[in-house]
C-alpha cells in the first residue's frame, strides 16, 4: 500500500541526445512557451493593427533578457559567494541555475530600450501585453524545474507528496513546482481575460501590476514549504525568494491604482 501514499519519481531529465547534444525536458519546454508566447503576442498585434515588425525585434529583446537576467540573478542573489571564485562557471547555463526575480527585471529593463527605439509608447503599453503569455512561460518552467527534479519543498505525509530518487531523497516532499506551475496557469487565464474581454488592457500599467501581485504573492507563500535553494538562507525568517518577491507585490499593487486613476490610452496606428 506504500505506492498509495506519495509518488515515487524518477524521471531522467534529459530526453534524448546525439553525441555531445542533448535534448532537455527543460529546455524543450522553455523553448514551447517561447513559441506559444510568440503566437500570444502575434493575436494581439494583429487584433490591435500594430506593425508585425515589432514582434520579431521585441521577441529577441526578451529571449535574450529572459536568459540573462535569470542568470544574474542567480549568480548576484543566489550563489555569488561561489561565481564570484569561479566566474566562467557564470556563462555555463546549461549547468542550471536561473532566477525568475532576476528574469523579470531584466525583461523590464529590456523592454525600456524597446520602447524607446522601437515603439516609441510607453513601457507600460509592452508591458501589459507580453505578461500575458509569460505566465504561460513560467508555469511551463517550473514544469521543466520539476522534470529535473529540483526546487521542491519541504518533507510532506501528503498523499501526492513526490520522492526525488534523482536526489537520493528517502521521504516524500511537497511538489512545489506542480504548486507554483498551477497559480502561474490561473494567472495566465486571469491575464487572458483581462486582455480580451474588458478594456483594462487600456489602462496603461494595470495588467502587468496584476501579473506583479498574482505571481509574486503566489511566489512568497509557496516559498514557506519550499527548500532552501542556497545555505545562506537556513534560519532566515523569509528567504531570498520572499525578499525579493515582497517589492514586485507592492509595485505591482502600486501600478494597479495608478493604472486606475489615470485615464485609458488609446494608440492611434
Amino acid at each position: 500500500m506504500e505506492f498509495l501514499a506519495f509518488i515515487h519519481w524518477n524521471i531522467d531529465p534529459e530526453i534524448f541526445s546525439l553525441g555531445p547534444i542533448s535534448v532537455r525536458w527543460y529546455g524543450l519546454l522553455f523553448a514551447f512557451g517561447f513559441l506559444f508566447g510568440y503566437y500570444q503576442a502575434e493575436r494581439m498585434f494583429k487584433f490591435e493593427k500594430i506593425n508585425p515588425e515589432w514582434l520579431e525585434s521585441l521577441f529577441i529583446y526578451m529571449i535574450v533578457a529572459t536568459i540573462v537576467g535569470a542568470r544574474l540573478g542567480h549568480v548576484f542573489f543566489y550563489g555569488w559567494d561561489y561565481y564570484s571564485q569561479h566566474p566562467a562557471e557564470i556563462l555555463k547555463v546549461w549547468h542550471g541555475g536561473l532566477a525568475s526575480h532576476g528574469g523579470a527585471a531584466g525583461i523590464f529593463i529590456a523592454l525600456m530600450i524597446w520602447s524607446k527605439k522601437v515603439s516609441k509608447r510607453s513601457v507600460f503599453w509592452v508591458l501589459d501585453r507580453v505578461v500575458v503569455p509569460t505566465a504561460l512561460v513560467a508555469a511551463l518552467i517550473r514544469t521543466g524545474n520539476l522534470m529535473n527534479s529540483e526546487i521542491y519543498g519541504i518533507q510532506t505525509s501528503l498523499p501526492w507528496g513526490m520522492i526525488f530518487e534523482r536526489n537520493g531523497e528517502t521521504v516524500a516532499k511537497h511538489p512545489t513546482q506542480l504548486y507554483e506551475a498551477f497559480a502561474y496557469l490561473i494567472t495566465f487565464g486571469v491575464m487572458l481575460y483581462t486582455y480580451w474581454k474588458t478594456d483594462l488592457r487600456n489602462r496603461q500599467g494595470f495588467i502587468v501590476g496584476l501579473f506583479f501581485v498574482m505571481i509574486f504573492l503566489a511566489r512568497f507563500f509557496i516559498e514557506f514549504i519550499k527548500e532552501d535553494q542556497e545555505a545562506f538562507e537556513a534560519g532566515m525568517a523569509l528567504n531570498m525568494g520572499q525578499l525579493l518577491s515582497i517589492p514586485f507585490v507592492l509595485g505591482g499593487l502600486y501600478l494597479m491604482f495608478r493604472a486606475l486613476k489615470r485615464a485609458p490610452v488609446i494608440y492611434k496606428n
